[in-house]
């Protein structure tokens, strides 16, 4: 959890200090200064007792009501566990609902998603402070619970502020009954830093994966799987302590400028800094982004850096002979387009280029994510496609020089941006995911022509979804080799050195790259 603490990320986000969103706010309703001293004649105090703070005071005498900025986040915490929501979805629209301005959208923000990263220590912690296990309490006091931990052990926010406020949420919201609760446990959690509860934590620890997952706040199977994946792509598995950190800090919104159609005018003009991995990319501290034309056009899109990156590659990878001596335009297809980020970079390049796009998307509702990305592109350009990627290598074969196959995955490169993925997803979605993955790559090896390249790419490192699905399919074939993906992300990023490639394949870093952690092969169909 140490990615979670008040340094880590503050700078880059903007991180609220809390002032506004703690003793200011908390004094609210409480009738202003009192002064209850008994004076002498001299006009000196006398008998002045103890001075009690907001921290003792009994929850009748609490604030009522619901602090709006932690209400959102509530409110998000709420949907996510009782609708199976995501986070990244649910947030603008609270944010929107309750009018909230730059400021407190900006600590609803740290706040939503900074509970839902640190769940698994932050319950530890409650673990040892409620004198009951944590399933027999009210869900939603729960979620009240980790919102107050989260203010109190990772946030520049007062103790006094941070108890007072969330019992005035969870009076308005949940009812006066868990009051009490909820104060006598908050302040059980205050009695101790971050640094000293994770100490507690681990002190009669022994195993390294139990110490990492409560320290980092990773389920001990993730602890294990980024193990794996750090040495499968050649990296030192001490690396692990570092990169648990990076899926804690609160990421940089990407930007991507359409090229062609799009530029970064105005995301620079309102505080976004130019991006140092690829062209055409920009860093926000976020807010609302959809106040800007440009984002509203669909010019100007959020997008994380890597796959910006993955998808640029594709598109400059050097075709073979067969190919690339073609008369014709060429035609690229994205397999697995929903919903349609990189279908949109890639058909904004395709334009460029004279080529055309078909994205592919099976399921409706997606697929018309996928015609709303691609809408700021010339519709001349692209054609969307309803149906199952597994069947257009049958129905095209042969038919397309550049494929992009973003397979479904765990999505385990990009918990720092999804962090209620970590306590949802299992092994088993490895095992269940696998057939699917080899079955859409097959396809898109189908459906390219000889000389043609297909990305295999995930927002995973985990082997079983990378390495071991690309090496099965080269098995099955002598038709394929395996290009160079680590050059040619290179070839089209600003630095021209990531050190991402091994064996071939290429596997980008939250702690390395500040990317997601997005897995890239190139596999051309010999002619």
């Amino acid at each position: 959890m140490s990615g979670s603490g008040t340094n880590s990320g503050g700078a880059q986000q903007g991180r609220p200090s809390g002032r506004g969103r703690g003793a200011s706010q908390s004094g609210r309703g409480q009738g202003g200064p009192r002064d209850n001293s008994r004076r002498d004649a001299q006009g000196r105090e006398r008998n002045r007792g103890p001075q009690r703070n907001f921290t003792e005071n009994a929850p009748a005498q609490r604030t009522r009501r619901a602090d709006p900025a932690r209400l959102v986040a509530f409110e998000v915490l709420r949907a996510v566990a009782q609708e199976d929501a995501y986070a990244n979805l649910v947030l603008p629209a609270r944010i929107r609902q309750h009018r909230l301005d730059k400021r407190d959208a900006g600590f609803a923000t740290e706040l939503s998603y900074g509970a839902l990263r640190g769940q698994g220590t932050y319950d530890a912690v409650l673990a040892r402070c409620v004198d009951r296990p944590l399933d027999q309490l009210d869900p939603a006091v729960l979620d009240a619970l980790r919102i107050g931990v989260h203010q109190l052990l990772a946030m520049r926010v007062p103790a006094h502020a941070a108890l007072d406020q969330t019992v005035g949420l969870a009076r308005a919201v949940i009812g006066a009954g868990p009051s009490a609760l909820i104060n006598a446990v908050l302040r059980k959690v205050s009695a101790h830093s971050l640094d000293e509860w994770l100490d507690l934590l681990v002190a009669d620890e022994t195993d390294e994966t139990r110490i990492a997952s409560l320290r980092h706040s990773h389920p001990e199977w993730i602890v294990r799987a980024m193990r794996q994946a750090l040495v499968a792509h050649g990296r030192p598995v001490g690396e692990i302590n570092a990169l648990l950190e990076a899926d804690n800090a609160a990421p940089v919104v990407n930007l991507v400028a359409l090229p062609g159609l799009g530029n970064l005018d105005e995301a620079l003009e309102d505080g976004a800094t130019p991006g140092e991995l690829v062209e055409g990319s920009a860093l926000s501290s976020g807010g609302d982004l959809g106040r800007l034309s440009s984002v509203r056009a669909g010019t100007t899109r959020v997008q994380d850096v890597g796959s910006q990156l993955v998808a640029r590659a594709m598109a400059a990878v050097q075709l073979g002979p067969a190919a690339s001596d073609a008369a014709a335009p060429e035609a690229w297809l994205d397999l697995c387009a929903g919903p349609g980020g990189k279908a949109a970079l890639l058909g904004a390049l395709a334009r460029e280029r004279g080529a055309t796009l078909l994205a592919n998307e099976p399921a409706p509702h997606r697929a018309k994510l996928v015609k709303q990305a691609l809408s700021a592109v010339p519709d001349d350009t692209w054609q969307v496609r309803t149906g199952d990627g597994r069947e257009v290598g049958a129905e095209q074969p042969g038919s397309f020089d550049r494929v992009l196959v973003d397979v479904p995955c765990s999505g385990l490169g990009a918990l720092r941006r999804r962090p209620e993925s970590r306590w949802r997803r299992s092994p088993k979605d490895l095992a269940d995911l696998g057939p699917l993955q080899r079955e859409l790559l097959a396809s898109a090896l189908a459906a390219v022509r000889p000389g043609g390249v297909v990305a295999y790419v995930t927002c995973s490192p985990h082997p079983a979804e990378t390495t071991a699905v690309v090496a099965d399919a080269l098995r099955k074939r002598d038709d394929l080799e395996l290009l160079d993906a680590g050059a040619a992300l290179d070839a089209v990023s600003l630095t021209g050195n990531l050190g991402a490639g091994h064996e071939l394949t290429a596997q980008l870093w939250p702690h390395v790259h500040s990317t997601d952690a997005m897995f890239l092969a190139l596999i051309r169909k010999k002619a």
